[in-house]
């Protein structure tokens, strides 16, 4: 059977030769147009005149649009409607696309888009967390708070308290390939878009609200991206509309792509938070009572920062029972690039909070963290105690968390390294080291419920060859040579069999973004219902007790070769093609209340780092990462851990070296690998074990497994947990180190716990 096999990635031959191919490298007609666009360069106010004659007279431009020459607003919103493609006369960021520049070459269009002479009426702009907080600026008539309990007597009752503020970064998506759009005109006003988008489908209604035609006048084809990690959920639209625009003025083709600097500072990032919790608990450290105030800097526009702040809510227990809880959130508007989806969709931020919170308590307690952290694990459905439901009232009955952190503290030797590390450090004043085990528990499914579906189409051919398409997008995680294994496997047929062909909303309808960790689950059941379709039409005609398997179909005992049994049934005039389909089950949810099953399931996982400080420079290492990763019966060992390792290392650059920095005009100044810094090789820790968790899904899933693109993200808090247990080493008060932990902050902490403040 094809699944479960550590199969290489369907395209690294092709992505190891350079040969892979990207929007970008698609061959375009010789009329083809390139576009830029022209940029806001101050955070708020509007513009009070505008002079594009330079830009007009540029070597190579063809024509120039403003707002008010487009066919329609062209919003570019994945939510609301408050995103117009080009500023309306209002300005509420620095670096909003304020014309558009059509040229003869990428060059010449962005030299062009320089060259617009721009006249402000500059107004005060609201860019940090604590600056719109104050000014009560934000989406929503009022912030969101979800209850269980009472909280706050069961704080003002316990036996400790405590109490702090983390602040967290947001994060740049930094994928490799830049966004990137190219739009096609055909017959009678149809257009072809090839995008760089994790949703195919949204850049097809986004195109047609633009051009006022229906959906199926507008194909959208991804064959791959160069990454996504959530920045291409929604962050495409500008390109694919603007090409479409430009496609339907002229009758030409178009195409758009950002150089670096342009996508950073175009571009949303993940949402930076602050979360302000106030704790009770008893003498174990087992909480009694939670408050969370969590503050989230949305940007100008609303994008996707409402179900981003809703999962941030829902992640806040981690692994832990909270019987009182408070969660308070704030989804604040500011004039920074719109916030938006990215690895964990708000589940990092989340979690951070309650992993510090226990970080806090331990210290504050005198404990081993690991032991406070157990004590407030969920128990298992067997145990019958009552701590087993979530604040949102979803049972966790599929709670491991206890035997694979056992497991995991075993293996890695964590007791004997933590005496270790402090012995290390009470004998180097100089290198001090810190180490934590930290668990993951992640929810898997879109919290909008309807996204939760997904559809396939399948072709067998008549020589056996087999053709596949579903609503899933590939951007080097390996979704399409999962989903191969998967049709592979229901045809009992070997891989090279199958083919799957570039994500198109000509074939497969109203998909889903590959989002929330679901690309497999959905579309690998919904590929499974396509074949199964087509298997059984086949084994109806070809006799009684068929079987797939080693690329034959048994009939009655007699083996006939897979391609001949495709032939009999084809010159029978027996379909061998088939769709499918497939929505997720036992989905509820209410985000108004915070009551009900958001998620179908729960992914886990724990990591245990150690790592080493400079305390006179703040530099610092990671020594040894241990990780255990719950894949449930996983579809391709190779490719889990793959995403397992690249997911702890994105985590772990979130927390420490990756630093978004504007300055008080609201420029972004770390806007390229200059002065933005994405975890390298040399980053990465000196000893990395990985392993996944020997177990299946207990629900029904596609053969067992169980999502891995963005829990293992999260296991990167373990790095930020050990740098503070490091820097905690050097006096006696809580180490609230901040996120990222840049060698600065590790320094500045290092030197407020010296001085005992």
């Amino acid at each position: 059977m094809s699944v479960t096999k550590p199969l290489p990635h369907d395209s690294a031959k092709l992505h190891v030769t350079g040969t892979a191919r990207y929007v970008d490298d698609i061959p375009v007609p010789a009329d083809c147009l390139h576009l830029a666009f022209g940029l806001s360069d101050i955070a708020c106010g509007s513009i009070q005149s505008i002079n594009l004659d330079a830009v007009r007279a540029a070597p190579g431009v063809t024509s120039v649009w403003l707002a008010g020459d487009l066919p329609t607003d062209c919003d570019c919103s994945p939510s609301v409607h408050d995103e117009p493609l080009l500023s309306d006369g209002q300005i509420h960021y620095l670096g909003q696309p304020v014309f558009l520049v059509a040229a003869t070459s990428h060059t010449a269009a962005r030299h062009a888009a320089r060259l617009g002479q721009i006249e402000y009426s500059p107004e005060p702009a609201l860019l940090t967390i604590e600056d719109a907080y104050l000014a009560g600026s934000q989406f929503g008539d009022a912030p969101r708070i979800w209850e269980r309990g009472t909280a706050a007597p069961a704080i003002y009752a316990a036996a400790h308290v405590i109490e702090g503020v983390l602040d967290m970064g947001g994060q740049e998506h930094f994928y490799l390939e830049s966004q990137a759009a190219m739009v096609m005109p055909q017959d009678g006003g149809d257009m072809l878009v090839h995008s760089s988008t994790q949703h195919p489908s949204e850049i097809q209604h986004k195109v047609a609200h633009a051009l006022d035609i229906p959906m199926h006048a507008v194909q959208v084809e991804t064959r791959r991206m160069g990454g996504g990690f959530g920045g291409k959920e929604s962050q495409g639209n500008a390109l694919a509309i603007s090409c479409a625009v430009v496609a339907a003025a002229t009758g030409r083709p178009a195409k758009m792509r950002y150089d670096r600097d342009d996508d950073f500072t175009i571009t949303g990032k993940r949402h930076d938070f602050q979360i302000r919790y106030r704790v009770g608990t008893d003498e174990s450290g087992r909480i009694e009572g939670a408050e969370f105030l969590q503050l989230a800097r949305c940007g100008w526009a609303q994008d996707l920062s409402f179900p981003v702040a809703d999962r941030a809510m829902l992640h806040t227990d981690n692994a832990y029972f909270l019987p009182n809880v408070r969660i308070e959130s704030h989804r604040l508007k500011t004039n920074t690039q719109s916030a938006t989806a990215f690895r964990g969709f708000g589940g990092p931020q989340g979690m951070l909070g309650i992993e510090r919170v226990m970080d806090h308590i331990a210290h504050t307690l005198g404990q081993d963290p690991l032991a406070v952290r157990r004590v407030n694990f969920y128990d298992t459905p067997e145990t019958q105690s009552g701590r087993t439901s979530t604040p949102y009232g979803q049972e966790v009955d599929d709670f491991v968390l206890d035997e694979l952190v056992t497991k995991l503290a075993d293996q890695c030797d964590y007791s004997i390294r933590r005496e270790a590390a402090a012995q290390w450090n009470e004998t180097n004043p100089v290198l001090k080291r810190g180490i934590a085990l930290t668990p993951v528990k992640f929810g898997i499914s879109f919290t909008l419920t309807h996204l939760n579906q997904a559809g396939a189409l399948v072709h067998v051919y008549q020589d056996g060859s087999i053709q596949l398409n579903h609503g899933g997008t590939e951007m080097g995680q390996g979704l399409f040579q999962k989903v191969a294994q998967v049709a592979a496997s229901r045809f009992g047929v070997p891989i090279e069999t199958i083919k799957i062909t570039a994500t198109d909303t000509g074939k497969v309808p109203n998909t889903s973004a590959t989002a929330a960790s679901s690309g497999s689950d959905l579309n690998g059941m919904a590929v499974k219902a396509a074949c199964d379709t087509i298997r059984d039409r086949m084994a109806t005609h070809l006799g009684k007790n068929v079987q797939f398997e080693g690329g034959s179909v048994v009939v009655d005992g007699s083996a006939i070769p897979f391609a001949e049994a495709a032939k009999r049934c084809y010159e029978s005039r027996i379909s061998l093609s088939a769709t499918g389909f497939y929505k997720t089950p036992k989905l509820e949810w209410n985000p108004e209340t915070g009551q009900g099953r958001p998620f179908f399931y729960f992914a886990y996982g724990a990591a245990c780092s150690e790592v080493v400080i400079d305390t006179l420079t703040g530099e610092n290492r990671i020594l040894r990462t241990d990780i255990i990763h719950d894949a449930g019966a996983s579809l391709n060992p190779v490719l889990d851990i793959g995403q397992v390792e690249g997911g702890f290392v994105q985590g772990a650059g979130w927390l420490t070296t990756e630093e978004l920095i504007w300055d008080d005009k609201g420029r972004l100044r770390t806007h390229a690998p200059s002065t933005y810094k994405i975890p390298a090789c040399s980053d990465r820790p000196d000893i990395f074990n990985v392993s996944l968790w020997d177990g299946q899904n207990t629900e029904d899933t596609i053969y067992r497994s169980k999502a891995v693109g963005e829990p293992p993200f999260m296991l990167g808090i373990a790095v930020l947990m050990a740098l503070s247990d490091a820097v905690g080493a050097c006096g006696d008060i809580y180490a609230d180190l901040n996120a990222p932990a840049t060698p600065e902050r590790i320094l500045k902490a290092v030197q407020k716990v010296r001085d005992g403040i």
